[in-house]
């Protein structure tokens, strides 16, 4: 199980996957956050993480997700 700790960036849902030795990179930062997102799922379907851990990692990545569908209809850069 993972450790109990704050979720609030994507960074910290990063460390959470890396916990379990899930690395995801595609190349395009919308695309990478939908594949966490899967891989939480995974991850909770399996059983090795718990229902808090997983729900606030699920808010962060839908938050994340919303923000970088907005950034790349406004067509802002980093």
């Amino acid at each position: 199980m993972a450790l109990p700790r704050e979720y609030r960036t994507l960074y910290d849902v990063q460390q959470l996957l890396k916990e379990f030795n899930v690395f995801v990179y595609v190349g395009k930062r919308l695309y990478d956050i939908e594949l966490m997102a899967i891989e939480l799922d995974h991850l909770y379907e399996a059983g090795v993480v718990d229902k808090t851990t997983y729900m606030k990692a699920k808010i962060v990545l839908r938050k994340e997700h919303r923000e970088e569908e907005r950034r790349e209809k406004s067509g802002r850069l980093y």
